[in-house]
């Protein structure tokens, strides 16, 4: 079928494996941003400082390393997830919308949010270890909290097993809730990326209107644009997110909390503020991420369809 054509695509698999390769240069790049990100979401007693002395603080309490701590499965599990979203966007896109020709603001935000969805159930028990590990061995210092088992994870599959065989299905899942809420995030940062690059963007010569590769500090600009309006105004859900996937020992909250009692209890205790700790950490992280991400994406994308394609679009054989 033509559309099994379209959605089995090498132009397909060339977006998912750019995207991926994308994304792990950009957190690779920035990952000390994600870690001060996660400490101050995580460690209620962190002084919200701004990041470069949170950067000295952590560097000077347990050395430089700590930075990187699970620097690995998070990059693991970014290239899969990077891969589902990119694959199920564009094959979809290109599937229902017949390539840029089609393209529109409102159906790009409609598909990215399909992929976000997709992308979330395949991947968040990767995320839920990767939460874990990256705060594994690190001690907690919040004014409330009762006991609570924590074991060591050797890797990502270890965490999955472990994670599984203390709190089966429902533990891999956790923070699932928020996670789908936050498929609104990637979708507006998609959004507003493509509708950007169709407005900065002449149409490229021959191609009935599909619009010219960018460059690579276009696409980082972009990038940064788009994922600065997507984090700003989804900033809240994340943290919530960050913490239900780590669990938590707080005193005065149920364990099998939701996201509706995690946001009243911050509320309660650290009012609006609380919402939004270790915004600016996550907003340089993200936006020079992604910022990075689309522009090794753009390149990746454009040299390998010139190499593979030269303008006609090869179904794979399955």
């Amino acid at each position: 079928m033509k559309t099994d054509k379209k959605l089995f695509s090498y132009e397909t698999l060339a977006h998912a494996a750019a995207g991926a390769a994308g994304s792990v240069v950009g957190m690779t790049t920035f990952f000390p941003l994600d870690t001060v990100r996660s400490r101050l979401q995580l460690e209620d007693h962190r002084e919200a400082k701004n990041t470069l002395a949170v950067v000295k603080d952590l560097v000077r309490e347990e050395g430089f390393s700590t930075l990187y701590r699970g620097l690995v499965p998070v990059l693991h599990s970014l290239c899969a997830s990077n891969f589902v979203y990119f694959y199920a966007f564009h094959g979809l896109r290109h599937s229902i919308s017949a390539g840029p020709r089609g393209a529109s603001a409102e159906k790009d935000l409609l598909l990215a949010s399909v992929a976000g969805v997709i992308n979330v159930l395949t991947t968040t028990p990767l995320w839920v270890v990767n939460t874990r590990l990256k705060m594994q061995g690190i001690q907690s210092n919040n004014e409330e909290r009762v006991p609570v088992n924590r074991e060591h994870f050797h890797g990502l599959m270890d965490g999955l097993k472990k994670v599984y065989a203390r709190g089966g299905i429902a533990a891999l899942w956790a923070g699932t809730v928020p996670s789908l809420v936050l498929v609104s995030n990637p979708a507006i940062q998609f959004a507003v990326y493509e509708a950007l690059k169709r407005h900065v963007l002449v149409p490229s010569p021959g191609t009935s209107g599909s619009v010219a590769r960018p460059s690579a500090f276009v696409a980082f600009l972009l990038g940064a644009i788009a994922k600065a309006v997507a984090t700003l105004i989804t900033y809240p859900i994340q943290l919530i997110q960050t913490r239900l996937r780590h669990g938590h020992n707080l005193g005065g909250l149920k364990r099998d909390a939701g996201m509706f009692d995690m946001m009243i209890y911050i509320l309660r205790r650290q009012g609006v503020k609380g919402l939004y700790k270790g915004m600016e950490a996550k907003i340089l992280q993200t936006v020079l991420t992604a910022a990075l991400m689309f522009a090794t994406y753009e390149k990746i994308v454009a040299f390998v369809l010139k190499l593979l394609l030269r303008n006609e679009y090869t179904p794979i054989k399955h």
